[in-house]
């Protein structure tokens, strides 16, 4: 009797000892957690690879008299003509901002064709790489050039541009935080239908956030990984998403068990050991296919996959052991006004998913073949995907630097407003200048600041930023200055988009077969199967296709956008094809499990998602919604993102998983599971002989 007392006590302090170990974390992490927005790097360059010409460009301008520039354009604009007075206005506040600032050389006025418009490029090396000193130089010019009586001034240029960058990405994060919250809270209110409930996994998903932004800040001071905007608020997302996924598992699991045992820690330590293992097993899946992302040329891809990685984690440990506790010491209680009682059964009813499961049986050839049509057609959709998306179009709010972008291209067709910047060494500048002022498509070319042995090319070219005649400028410019073998290197704006999309396109032909070969690694261990990992990521490559195809048929049409970003197919490919797979271990885990009990095939599919469908349903609906939130930012990229998450993850819960799936294994029967033993018919038992009468 005392030793069995001696093991309650002991098993009642667990979850105190468990919360208390949380709370201490918590007093460490929580400075750490605060300072992740401080290491985030937005600039176009720190997402390129080091190995890349504009990368080198950026890095040598770092080292050149005064540091790296920050390059503006201000411009004047009146419809039907400047006037005297305008000009006059527009020259005083120019100079104005030279008596304020330290710049590298005077402005000079450049009127337009049209007499519309003038503009004055004005370039400082005072704020060097000090975000915030620029940020402030630009908001100061800003606060010098106003237009008034019809007359319009903008501050355009790289520096204006990548100050309303980080002006967005500063108001993402908590703006991502707080929409996700809403969104989970909201659904997990209808979920659980209780008052009280919703609170617990919401809050220790808050928790894990905080856990997450301070191992992704350690990440960063302790081995230099790049932590973008984009991969923090991405990683947000995961962490709300993916932990808000596994606490709906664990918490069904543990209602169930409530009504087999009497206390809330024997039915806890049930309910871990039922769908812990597939937990763990989906949360390494998506683990790996993260860190797939380090093999990535890009610093922001490969950046994204740890950060990415942490969220998961960070959602799987307090998932796990935070979220237990505190539902343990809170008791049957919680579950108010629906309190599984010890002993009670459950109030039976027919599942929605056992309805859909036995359609789809009756016609499992029809169903199966219907289900890949429609994603085959969805998937054609991608056709209609536009080309890559331009700098002036990465905004759904056109900042003052864009409209004064196009204010320019459309004043100014006969040569480009955003110069290249051509470095070459000190001893060759002569000849690079010749060879850059030769290259067809180049309008103009002049010999700036020099130092460090390299010298500051201007090149503009003829083209309109970006455009097919530009890109084809910086590719003769570069060809050129390869042949004559002069050592320059062809960077600024517009090379760093060139740049940003051919590692983009390397890193899809190399990361895509990486992350099928780790998650295809993953299931075989997993399941003791060759087929059904093949059928689960021919269902999620599937899916990962028609829903880019959707994308491709609402981008353009319905949301305006004038192109897509370059790494959409590759991080959405990366984030489906995990996901997706995760949705498919809790299916064919517990499918598994049915065949060993002694259920047929088709009767242990249908088992399996009668039993796991409302939860898969439920977690991929909040999972969908959190990505889906990505939708109200600013940014096209991360708007194409999410929709296109958003709409895989949907087709995967309810397409996918539900019929096609399922209707895959009631016709592949055994074969499911070759070579492994379940996919053998079981050896008929062998009657013991009755003695023949005498």
């Amino acid at each position: 009797m005392g030793a069995a007392m001696t093991r309650i006590r002991r098993r009642r302090a667990v979850p105190w000892v468990v919360v208390g170990l949380w709370l201490a974390a918590l007093v460490f992490v929580g400075p750490l957690a605060g300072r992740f927005g401080e290491v985030q790097q937005n600039r176009a360059v720190d997402y390129l690879p080091d190995s890349a010409d504009s990368t080198q460009v950026a890095r040598i301008q770092e080292e050149l008299p005064g540091g790296e520039s920050t390059d503006l354009v201000i411009v004047y604009h009146r419809d039907g003509g400047l006037t005297a007075a305008d000009r006059s206005a527009a020259a005083a506040q120019v100079a104005e901002v030279e008596d304020a600032y330290e710049l590298s050389q005077p402005p000079r006025g450049v009127p337009s064709g049209d007499g519309d418009t003038l503009m004055y490029a004005v370039s400082s090396t005072q704020p060097g790489q000090d975000e915030d000193a620029r940020d402030a130089f630009v908001d100061g010019v800003r606060e010098i050039t106003v237009g008034t009586g019809g007359l319009s001034a903008e501050v355009g240029g790289p520096g204006a541009l990548n100050t309303d960058m980080g002006t967005v990405f500063e108001t993402i994060d908590g703006t991502l935080l707080l929409a996700t919250l809403a969104v989970v809270t909201v659904l997990l209110v209808l979920i659980y239908r209780s008052p009280f409930l919703w609170l617990v996994p919401l809050a220790v998903a808050g928790v894990a956030t905080a856990l997450a932004m301070a191992v992704g800040y350690g990440l960063h001071a302790l081995f230099d990984v790049t932590v973008t905007g984009q991969s923090g608020g991405i990683m947000t997302v995961l962490v709300l998403g993916a932990g808000t996924d596994y606490a709906l598992l664990l918490i069904s699991r543990y209602r169930e068990e409530l009504r087999r045992h009497e206390r809330p820690y024997d039915a806890m330590s049930a309910a871990l050991r039922g769908c812990g293992p597939a937990v763990l097993a989906s949360s390494g899946t998506v683990a790996a296919g993260l860190l797939c992302l380090l093999a990535a040329d890009l610093n922001s891809s490969s950046g994204m996959g740890p950060v990415g990685m942490v969220g998961v984690l960070a959602a799987l440990v307090a998932m796990t052991t935070l979220l237990p506790a505190v539902l343990v010491l809170l008791g049957r209680r919680v579950f108010w006004p629906l309190i599984p009682a010890f002993g009670s059964a459950p109030r039976a009813r027919r599942s929605l998913f056992a309805v859909m499961g036995t359609s789809a049986a009756r016609r499992p050839a029809a169903v199966l073949a219907g289900g890949a049509a429609l994603l085959g057609a969805l998937a054609l959709g991608t056709l209609n995907l536009t080309g890559d998306l331009k700098q002036e179009d990465s905004f759904t709010d056109r900042p003052e630097s864009i409209t004064a972008l196009q204010t320019l291209e459309r004043e100014y067709p006969e040569r480009s407003t955003r110069p290249l910047t051509v470095m070459a060494p000190a001893d060759r500048a002569d000849a690079v200048l010749e060879r850059a002022r030769g290259t067809e498509g180049v309008a103009e070319a002049a010999a700036g600041r020099s130092g460090g042995g390299w010298t500051e090319i201007s090149v503009f070219a003829t083209a309109a930023p970006e455009s097919a005649g530009e890109t084809r400028t910086i590719e003769a410019l570069r060809d050129g200055l390869d042949d004559d073998g002069l050592g320059a290197h062809v960077g600024g704006p517009s090379a760093q988009r060139l740049d940003l999309a051919a590692s983009e396109a390397r890193d899809r032909s190399v990361i895509v077969p990486l992350v099928l070969a780790a998650v295809f690694g993953i299931l075989v261990v997993l399941l003791r199967s060759l087929v059904a990992p093949l059928l689960l990521l021919a269902a999620v490559v599937a899916v990962w296709g028609a829903a880019l195809g959707l994308g491709g048929l609402v981008f353009e049409p319905l949301f305006g956008f004038a192109g897509t970003d370059p790494g959409l197919g590759l991080l959405s490919f990366v984030f489906l094809v995990a996901l997706g797979v995760d949705y498919g271990i809790f299916l064919m885990h517990r499918m598994r499990e049915e065949s060993l009990n002694g259920a047929e095939p088709e009767a242990a599919a249908l088992t399996a998602l009668r039993t796991t469908g409302g939860v898969i349903a439920s977690a991929g609906v909040v999972l969908a919604a959190t990505f889906a939130v990505l939708t109200t930012l600013p940014l096209v990229g991360l708007v194409e993102l999410g929709f296109v998450i958003a709409a895989g993850v949907l087709l995967d819960t309810f397409l996918v998983r539900t019929y096609l799936v399922t209707t895959a294994s009631v016709l592949l029967r055994r074969r499911m599971w070759w070579p492994g033993r379940l996919s053998r018919a079981p050896e008929p038992a062998v009657r013991e002989r009755q003695p023949e009468p005498v």
